[in-house]
């Protein structure tokens, strides 16, 4: 069966789902919002405890990684990311479930060969994508300045 692209677009169409939109996007929002309210929850928990403003956001993000990978560990960050959907890609616990997940599901594979390669399976590519535009983006700074 030969498909131009309209046709293939139009079948695609067809077979796809009806995406539930009114209720993902509040759930996203609400998900995503809420972790954020967190966030900034802690931090100020953590600043009213005695830590100056660096230390507080360090220790904020540390916090929500480590629930982003307890949460995944225990089974409940799928859950909720079915639920909310995007609001979930939270940057920082969304970066720890891409990295716990896959160490988690490939454990049984040993220790290096599985939970070791398998961390970077997802986040490898942000990883070396990310630091390569802050060096593209370091040296274009860099120039500016020396040429101005």
């Amino acid at each position: 069966m030969k498909l131009d692209r309209k046709q293939y677009r139009d079948l695609c169409r067809e077979q796809e789902p009806p995406s539930p939109s009114r209720r993902t996007v509040p759930a996203a929002f609400a998900v995503g919002g809420g972790l954020c309210l967190f966030g900034q929850v802690l931090r100020t928990l953590y600043q009213s405890a005695g830590l100056d403003e660096k230390a507080a956001g360090t220790a904020a993000s540390v916090s929500l990684i480590f629930l982003g990978v307890a949460l995944t560990a225990v089974g409940l960050f799928e859950k909720i990311a079915k639920f909310a959907g995007a609001g979930t890609l939270v940057p920082i616990t969304g970066f720890a479930n891409s990295i716990s997940s896959p160490a988690l599901e490939f454990k049984t594979e040993g220790f290096v060969l599985g939970t070791c390669v398998k961390m970077f399976t997802i986040a490898g590519p942000v990883l070396a994508w990310g630091i390569s535009a802050s060096v593209a983006y370091g040296l274009v700074l860099w120039l500016w300045g020396v040429m101005a």
